[in-house]
This record gives structure tokens, sequence and C-alpha cells, in this order.
């Protein structure tokens, strides 16, 4: 008899990148051999907006095919700052409790986070229904708030106001049954916040998807020059700042071209921001058919992350970036884990968020020795594949499943 699996979060198909991809791909493959149902918002990200096919559909949606969909059409800000972001969680959270009570059977309930709230959800769905909770965390939202700036500085009422929600982050998470994350650094911070058993579930690449072989020279990266690609949510994690300073010192190189695919909270600001660089192109996402020509056609990936971001982020789209067999640089904390990452990979190079002139260096090095650069990408793939491969993730997880929903 087949089990029933409810996913609670506000990331969801027709959405193609971060959570949403994931989440879809996870339930895609339960479904498989459980009956699964989804309660999750309208599409909206990364350019939030409410995509244009479901403007003007009702604020509760059923879509029904293989997974049986429950939306909600939740607040979007134009301009997601900390209250807009606030008011959009609590949106989705309270009007999605109505979808709760539309699942009729449930052993396991699985809340994606962000939002943190879901996991209220889905006590309440267990309680209704006397499911098994299970928590897996993609970000810890509230510390990300405040390591990238975006929750400002932390004094006074803010100071108490954060305080409280950290208790409350706690008090949510030690009534779940087992909690996951996708990396061992937020493993590791995980267990600091909560008693409740874990579990290493990381972001998974399918690399017969993201294929070199296959790959086709994609429309946007058809020039001579060397392609250096920036593809993915252009936010506040990333260092855009550092990324002005390199495009600047490469402003004269005529060899050289630099092209950011995406969309996100700071895309406006750096079109602005980079409007007098002929050197730097940007672009929306393109379709997710079309994403392993782009990655595969570039000559070098870019990631510039902030100084202050250490383990809360394991950023998806770098597995995207190393399967394409294209070499990186990428900068942050040496402390992180994409750091360990990039040592025992030797796919790349990683550095210090303020080691300009290692970056400047190691980009000039990787368009001048091209088989340093193929070298490179050989090992980042080869890496990718035996760590991260979307096979033996889901895999494992189907059997962890398993194993939780019998575990009574």
């Amino acid at each position: 008899m087949k089990t029933n699996i409810t996913l609670i979060g506000i990331n969801f198909y027709p959405e193609d990148s971060s959570t949403g991809l994931y989440s879809t791909q996870m339930l895609e493959y339960l479904a498989k051999t459980h009956n699964v149902e989804v309660i999750t918002g309208f599409p909206y990200y990364p350019e939030w907006k409410i995509r244009k096919e479901y403007e003007n559909r009702p604020t509760y949606l059923t879509e029904k095919k293989e997974i049986t969909i429950y939306r909600y059409k939740q607040y979007v800000p134009k301009e997601p700052t900390f209250k807009k972001r606030i008011l959009h969680l609590l949106d989705f959270t309270f009007g999605s409790i109505r979808n709760v009570f539309k699942v009729k059977k449930c052993d396991l309930v699985i809340c994606i986070v962000p939002f943190t709230s879901s996991i209220a959800l889905g006590l309440l769905m267990a309680k209704l229904r006397g499911a098994k909770v299970w928590v897996h965390i993609q970000d810890f939202e509230f510390d990300a708030a405040v390591e990238s700036g975006l929750a400002g500085e932390q004094k006074g009422l803010k100071a108490k106001i954060f305080k409280g929600l950290f208790w409350l982050e706690k008090k949510l998470l030690d009534k779940a049954d087992i909690i996951s994350t996708i990396s061992y650094g937020m493993l590791s911070k995980l267990e600091t916040k909560a008693d409740t058993p874990t579990y290493f579930f990381p972001n998974w690449v399918d690399e017969n998807f993201i294929n070199p072989q296959n790959a086709k020279q994609h429309e946007l990266m058809k020039s001579q020059k060397f392609k250096v690609l920036y593809s993915g949510n252009i936010g506040a994690k990333q260092d855009w700042e550092f990324f002005l300073k390199v495009i600047e010192y490469f402003k004269d190189d005529e060899t050289i071209e630099f092209i950011v695919v995406g969309a996100g909270a700071k895309k406006e600001w750096l079109v602005q921001a980079t409007k007098s660089y002929h050197n730097v192109l940007h672009f929306m996402p393109v379709e997710y058919e079309t994403l392993p020509d782009l990655l595969c056609s570039a000559d070098l990936h870019i990631l510039f992350q902030k100084n202050d971001v250490v383990d809360t982020v394991m950023p998806s789209k770098l597995l995207g970036m190393m399967a394409s067999a294209v070499p990186s640089v990428v900068t942050g904390n040496l402390e992180s884990e994409v750091a360990k990452v990039f040592e025992v990979s030797k796919g790349g190079y990683f550095y210090d968020s303020k080691c300009f002139n290692d970056v400047v260096g190691a980009i000039k090095q990787l368009t001048s020795e091209q088989s340093k650069a193929k070298e490179m990408g050989f090992n980042a793939r080869a890496y990718i594949v035996e760590h991260f491969s979307a096979s033996k993730v889901l895999e494992n997880f189907e059997t962890k499943v398993q194993e939780v929903i019998g575990n009574d």
C-alpha cells in the first residue's frame, strides 16, 4: 500500500531554480512510490513577481496531475525589503492554513525552510492526520538575514525581535521527528539549534542533464571573447560591490566579457551600476531546458559571496557550475564548506572576499592557460558526479523516508 506524503513550502513547480527546483524534483521522485501532495504558493521566484500565467487565477487554486498541488496566492513585494519579506512570509503562512485542511491523509509531512513558519503548518498537519514531521532546511533564514545585512544592525528592539525569532525557531525544530539540511557545516550549526535527530541531505545534480558531452553553444554565449558567467539569483547574499571592482579592472580588456544571467532583488540596481561598462551583458534567466548549454558554453564561472556568510548557505548553483566541467573562481569565507569543496576537488579557485588581487590574477591566468582551465573543469565535474549525483542522493533519501514513516 502506498503511503501518503505532503510537502509544505512556498517554492515549487513551475519555478525551476533554487529551492523550487529541488522541492519539485524531490516530490517527483517520491511520487514513483508514494501518494504525494503539495501545499505551496503561486510561482514568483526569482523575479519577485507572480508569473503572468497565474496572475488572474483565484486566490486558492488546486492543480491535480501526478502530484496534487494546493496553492495560495501570497503577497509578493516588488522590492523585497526585510519588513516586506516578513509580510510575505506571514501572508503565505496564514493563507495556507486552509490548504492544510484539504489534505485528508498524510503519513509524513516534509516542511521546507525557508520559511521556518512552514514547520508550524507541518505540526498542524501532524496533529490533524497523525503524520511524522520531516523538516528540510535549504537555508537558515534568520541567520542569513543577519549575516547578509538584510535585517540591518542588531540593536534595541530589533535585537529583541531576533532573539524571539531564534527562540521560536528552536521550539519548532525540537518538535520535528527528523531534520535534514544540505551541507555538513549547516548540519553542525543545526545541532546547536535543536536536539532532534538529523540527516545529511545535500542538493544534487543530474549529471546526465548537465553534460558537456551533449551541450550545444548557447545563443547568449556565441562571442569569441573569453566568457565569464554568473548565472543565478541576483540578491543580497552575493558580493556585487566586489563584482563591480572586478569589471572595473578588466574594462579595457577587449578579450574578456562578463555575462550575468538571472533575476532577483538587486537585478535593477546591478543593471544601473554597470550600464557604463561595455564588457558586461545582462540577460533574464534562460529556460531550464537550455541551462546545460548556457553553463557548458562559459569559459569561467564566478560566484562572489560575502565573507560574513560562513555555513548558512551552500549555493545550489555551485553544483551546476561544477557539473559543466568549467572552472570557477569563487570568493567567501575561508572557513566555509564551499572553500573545503574547492580545496578537495581542485575544480577552481576559492579566495577570501578581501583578496581582490588574487581573484583578478586567477581570471587572467585562466584566460591564457587553457590546459589549466580544462584540467580544473574536469576535476570539478568528477567531484560533483562522485558526491552529488541525483540518483545516489535521492535513492538514499527514499530509504530514509521509508525508515522514518515505519518508525512507529
